[in-house]
């Protein structure tokens, strides 16, 4: 077991390096949350006056949104990391030495875990520094961080055995594409689900995006559901480990196929 996690570490540290040997592709992550947060946040400013959005600030609602839609929109992503090795034959050289297969697929979704932790907190304190209130306090922000990580973790793993499956960048690109808007917009993100139509918070509810927002903003708001936060964040765990299993199983079938 311990072997399997320092197998693991070392294999999160080999992407972390490329990752900071990249400071451009950080900070170019971060421009599309600002323009949520500064112009989108700014342009819809009074739309809290509908009602149903727990405060009185949009800002303060649509922090936790643009948190959880970084994390998805990164995330999805990492299958291309995952192309890319097999493509350059890195990932079957891999398969050559005693390394855990689970490490393999394991260091790709805790060093996209660590990233997605540290751009969502800087998401937060931009949040802050824009006049965002957190009345739920460290505790509510860590939940918030959790949730992003949890839910990025999933779209990762998927992402991942995507990636072993299709093998092909343009099928990707456009089932990411595809699912991104829909996802997005099928939550609320933008909108308090009391202003939404029917159909499209009822959906919602299924939305695992949906999910990390509902259980963030309960923890961060003055008077937190916990019954709420736990569920939410239960089911985002579950659903977590399933896509973790899946892409260790389907790396097993992609090595049986080399």
């Amino acid at each position: 077991m311990s072997n399997a996690v320092s197998q693991t570490w070392y294999m999160t540290q080999r992407q972390l390096v490329v990752f900071a040997r990249q400071p451009a592709f950080a900070v170019i992550t971060l421009i599309q949350p600002v323009i949520w947060l500064f112009l989108f946040g700014n342009l819809f400013r009074k739309v809290v006056e509908l009602g149903g959005f727990g405060t009185t600030s949009y800002l303060d609602y649509l922090v936790p949104g643009v948190v959880v839609m970084s994390a998805l929109s990164s995330n999805m992503w990492a299958g291309m990391g995952t192309l890319e090795e097999i493509q350059r034959g890195t990932l079957n050289r891999f398969l050559t030495t005693p390394v855990s297969r689970a490490a393999l697929m394991n260091g790709n979704v805790v060093n996209n875990g660590l990233v997605t932790a540290g751009q969502s907190l800087i998401i937060v304190l931009l949040g802050l520094l824009g006049g965002a209130d957190y009345p739920g306090g460290a505790g509510g922000i860590a939940v918030l961080l959790v949730s992003a990580v949890l839910l990025g973790t999933i779209f990762g793993a998927l992402s991942n055995a995507l990636g072993m499956l299709v093998r092909e960048r343009e099928s990707i690109i456009g089932i990411n594409t595809f699912l991104l808007l829909p996802l997005t917009f099928l939550s609320s993100a933008f909108m308090a689900p009391s202003q939404m139509p029917g159909w499209m918070r009822h959906t919602a509810d299924f939305n695992p995006l949906n999910w990390a927002m509902v259980a963030s903003r309960s923890a961060l708001s003055a008077d937190p559901d916990w019954g709420t936060v736990l569920g939410r964040g239960g089911a985002l765990l579950a659903l977590a480990v399933a896509a973790v299993w899946l892409s260790i199983r389907t790396f097993r079938s992609y090595q049986r196929s080399v």
